[in-house]
């Protein structure tokens, strides 16, 4: 006796279930194709500041990888049309395991001086969505008040000091000043300025200087916009938001600072959107294109980069 052996059928699908899941097939399709072409070029945003030095560009987030360093390298050369009169980088230089240390050798194409502090990336801390996860809610329990100001209770297992002392290494190797929590008094073109930089928040290593009375313009340095306080300075800027990454510019988040600029207590922070991304094998940005930020331009960026989006923002 032969068996008769049928194949289970197979759930009927819908004419409008179907076509539903060939329309959201082919949006998730085009969404990818958006968000590639997104991390792959770059805007340029200006802040005009009274009082501040001319020229001075500012990045974060590179996270340098084999995948990127083309795109690492065309931003040096966006950064140098532009004619600096100083660079700073606002952490997270890394991605992975970040042992391609050698990358860091594409910051020695700068034509100006370059200074920079770490972001949780550089101390391999909060770099999982668990440990991310963790950090964004031990933030709270810190103190982020400018007497008393602490956030040892952020530093863990995971934060590797003798990994971000390689990477400092490497970086001073190839003209990268790091800054951490100490400042550096400079004149930018004839116009004093005070430069900050508060070593990284989410590793527990914030430990913001005391700083002089002083009349000259105060720039702050941090990684994470969460973990800053509400210092004397003229301007703060912070990045590791990466601009929301797949969030339109000018979504409101309540109580985070994602992107752009804010206000609070009559103090101001910038967050920049960053150049790079993390956790993904290749750049992804669907809204949050890749920026670079120059304070009071003595040329205009659209005669530097013909064709380049440029985003004019008075800060006042």
């Amino acid at each position: 006796m032969g068996l008769n052996l049928k194949a289970p059928k197979l759930p009927k699908i819908g004419r409008n279930r179907f076509l539903t899941l060939i329309i959201f097939l082919g949006l998730l399709n085009a969404s990818l194709g958006f968000a590639y072409m997104g991390g792959q070029s770059s805007e340029v945003t200006v802040l005009h500041i009274e009082g501040a030095p001319d020229d001075i560009v500012f990045i974060a987030d590179p996270h340098l990888k084999e995948g990127n360093i083309d795109q690492a390298r065309r931003i040096v050369d966006e950064i140098n049309a532009l004619d600096p009169s100083l660079v700073l980088i606002l952490g997270d230089f890394v991605y992975g395991d970040g042992e391609d240390l050698y990358l860091q050798e594409v910051w020695s194409g700068i034509d100006a001086p370059v200074y920079a502090i770490l972001g949780n990336h550089d101390y391999m801390s909060g770099t999982d969505a668990l440990s991310w996860a963790q950090k964004n809610g031990a933030v709270s329990s810190a103190c982020l008040d400018v007497d008393g100001y602490d956030v040892s209770c952020l530093r863990d297992e995971t934060t590797d000091l003798a990994y971000a002392g390689r990477l400092i290494a490497a970086l001073e190797e190839n003209g990268v000043t790091v800054l951490r929590n100490e400042y550096v008094p400079l004149s930018i073109n004839g116009t004093d300025l005070l430069l900050v930089g508060v070593d990284d928040g989410w590793a527990g290593m914030a430990d913001p200087p005391e700083i002089p009375e002083t009349d000259t313009f105060v720039l702050y340095m941090i990684h994470e916009p969460d973990c800053r306080a509400d210092w004397d300075a003229d301007l703060v800027i912070a990045g590791h938001t990466h601009g929301g990454q797949f969030l339109p510019q000018g979504t409101p988040i309540p109580g985070k600072e994602i992107s752009g600029l804010y206000e609070r207590n009559d103090r101001f922070c910038y967050v920049t959107r960053g150049t790079g991304t993390s956790n993904f094998g290749i750049e992804l940005r669907l809204f949050a294109t890749p920026e670079i930020v120059i304070i009071n331009p003595s040329v205009p960026p659209e005669e530097l980069l013909p064709g380049k989006k440029v985003v004019h923002i008075p800060v006042e």
